[in-house]
């Protein structure tokens, strides 16, 4: 965590921005405290938002990943990138043929899947949230053969109780 992001903010953003998910209505400033407590103690970074000061309660949440998440890919998505332009790989050319597998593997492999979330407080009282999920190469085993990187891989969308879990992970506050 960066020693100048305070995890004691105070100010409440004026309202849900746009792309932010309800986690809970009727919430408290202790709630977000202990997201951001918990964030800390468990090694994750806090930033600020662009424009935010440090009493301003919106915080990023960054350096959460899971391996072994190539199941939760959007295969669907992927295709539509396929559509506009292939670059060979037995992984593309197999989802190509119908046969999501050899993907989900690769990405098994060598990919973890990185979470950020954007965590904010609102003057209604509101615990808002917004994910920035992608598939990143892995640190410690990097894929053998790489996809490209002008390739969309994103995960199939997450329901809300979804995110609050991994969110509640990413922060140590659920096992």
């Amino acid at each position: 965590m960066n020693s100048a992001v305070s995890v004691r903010p105070g100010q409440p953003i004026s309202g849900r921005p746009a792309g932010y998910l309800q986690l809970e209505s009727y919430s408290s400033l202790k709630k977000f405290w202990s997201y951001l407590n918990g964030a800390t103690s468990a090694g994750r970074r806090l930033g600020l938002l662009r424009g935010d000061t440090l009493d301003t309660c919106r915080r990023r949440i960054s350096g959460y990943r899971i391996p072994n998440a190539g199941g939760l890919i959007d295969t669907a998505r992927v295709l539509t990138a396929l559509e506009d332009g292939l670059t060979p790989h037995p992984a593309l050319l197999a989802l190509l043929s119908g046969d999501p597998d050899g993907l989900r593997v690769t990405l098994n492999e060598g990919y973890d899947l990185s979470l950020d979330f954007v965590l904010a407080f609102t003057v209604s009282r509101d615990l808002v949230v917004r994910p920035e999920l992608k598939y990143r190469p892995s640190e410690f085993v990097p894929p053998a053969e790489p996809l490209p990187e002008t390739l969309p891989l994103t995960p199939r969308r997450f329901a809300r109780d979804e995110l609050r879990v991994l969110l509640d992970r990413a922060c140590g506050l659920a096992p």
